[in-house]
């Protein structure tokens, strides 16, 4: 296409590849061969997209001689560098999805599907698998040819180099992802000798064929027809929503680019009907047509108009992130116009507000204090009035910790029963003992008397928790 727009310069009529005069939308019947063209959104979407390296290399590193960030499902426990959360933290997992579902929300209220075009995994492998394909068999029309070419040597080389480097992507993606749950140098150690357990084996090869397919295989039909996305979107933006846009006012009438067209035919729209923008869209639509299933809003479309707008002198932003209002001559709304966007913003902030509420009222030990209901206390032959108490510990960290008892308030002269030496409180899981508490029954003034617990560790005093309940007595 560049050296046919350098002809026109040149003094020659036309220019535009007649084979995309008509275009429509992919339904699966053939594959989608994306041309990649440099620009501004191509260089976003490269950096946002490298991102990814995290989930390969994140469970690789190591704090304290142990995985850094660890998803432990059968301890039950999440490791993130010295912080460990266990199951009874698991709220603050829920305040994060809810965070991470209104953020992907207003981010789409703002600005359409960016999520899907500039972060999402199908986007991101299926670009780097096409990347491959680019680089194995050339451009999308050696592509598109090689299609439908018969078998050669050739071809079979090709096409078996491909899919081989596919494949060793695709078990590199379910090896990184089991690596997050168990320990990644002992999976690989069991993985290369052969002594993963069953559901490891499952999920890799899940993974492997997943990923394959998906991304290899199916690509934009995922987005189209299966990412449940794609679908809801339309509940989510609205006129003043952000999205790629094809100024029809300023590019109609469409028409193929002449010399000398302007004076004898009056002034035609900007759009020199080049199809550039059909032939880089990752799922093959024609933004000209207006908004798609099928559109993802990785801007690349606006790339490719701008670089023709340069070549034939034009001013850019033919295809440009505007609102449907703005294209109308409607005044369009600041972000925090938008009621919407200022709910998930509401919403967001109360959920990291939790997040951090949490992380820092986390602490290493839980003390939970559970009084015997039946009865509510025994008297002694001696007159004294005894308590029970069920004590349960969670120890968060990964030591076992001795633990010393102590009990404030309550009644004047009151003696502790099995707390009279250190408890063993056991690491990454909860304990539990009994505790007597015996009071003279003379110097009970009242029924119900409240009485602090505190536990505390032995060798690590700051290690400590408390919590208050009740002493019940006979009515005074």
């Amino acid at each position: 296409m560049d050296q046919e727009i350098e002809k026109n310069k040149a003094g020659n009529v036309t220019v535009i590849y007649q084979e995309f005069e008509s275009w429509s939308v992919n339904k699966g019947d053939v594959t989608i061969h994306a041309k990649r063209m440099p620009g501004f959104f191509r260089t976003v979407k490269n950096c946002t997209e490298s991102l990814w390296l995290l989930f390969f290399l994140v469970p690789y590193l190591r704090w304290n001689g142990k995985q850094a960030i660890l998803f432990d499902i059968e301890n039950r426990q999440f490791h993130f560098f010295d912080l460990t959360v266990l199951p009874q933290d698991i709220w603050m997992l829920s305040l994060l999805l809810l965070l991470l579902a209104m953020g992907l929300f207003a981010v789409t209220s703002v600005a359409s599907r960016v999520f899907c075009g500039y972060f999402c995994f199908q986007s991101s492998w299926t670009d780097w698998f096409a990347w491959i394909e680019d680089k194995i068999e050339g451009p999308p029309a050696a592509r598109r040819k090689l299609d439908t070419a018969p078998w050669s040597p050739e071809k079979l080389r090709k096409r078996t180099l491909k899919h081989a480097i596919w494949m060793a992507i695709a078990l590199l993606t379910g090896i990184s992802f089991s690596i997050w749950f168990v320990d990644a140098y002992q999976y690989w150690d069991d993985l290369l000798h052969l002594r993963l357990p069953l559901v490891g084996w499952v999920v890799l090869i899940m993974f492997f064929f997943g990923t394959y397919i998906l991304a290899g295989m199916l690509r934009e039909q995922v987005c189209m027809w299966m990412c449940p996305y794609a679908r809801i979107q339309g509940v989510m933006t609205d006129s003043q929503t952000i999205l790629p846009t094809y100024d029809f006012r300023r590019g109609e009438p469409r028409g193929k680019l002449h010399r000398g067209a302007e004076a004898a035919e009056g002034k035609p729209g900007d759009c020199i009907d080049c199809f550039q923008c059909v032939q880089v869209c990752p799922t093959g639509v024609d933004i000209r047509n207006g908004q798609q299933l099928g559109c993802i809003t990785c801007g690349l479309c606006l790339d490719a108009c701008d670089s023709i707008m340069d070549k034939i002198g034009r001013p850019r932003g033919l295809i440009r992130y505007a609102s449907l209002d703005e294209l109308d001559g409607k005044p369009a709304k600041k972000m925090y116009q938008h009621p919407r966007t200022l709910v998930y913003v509401g919403i967001i902030l109360a959920a990291l507000g939790g997040i951090v509420y949490g992380l820092t009222h986390l602490g290493s030990m839980t003390l939970k204090v559970l009084p015997e209901r039946q009865p509510l206390f025994v008297r002694l032959s001696d007159g004294s009035i005894q308590n029970k108490y069920e004590f349960k510990v969670l120890n968060k960290t990964d030591k076992d910790v001795l633990v010393a008892v102590t009990a404030s308030g309550g009644v004047k002269g009151q003696v502790m029963i099995g707390a009279g030496k250190p408890l063993l409180a056991h690491h990454g899981r909860g304990v539990s003992f009994t505790i007597f508490v015996k009071a003279p029954g003379e110097n009970i003034s009242q029924e119900v008397m409240p009485i602090r617990f505190r536990i505390q560790g032995v060798d690590n005093p700051d290690m400590a928790a408390e919590y208050e309940t009740m002493f019940n007595g006979p009515k005074p």
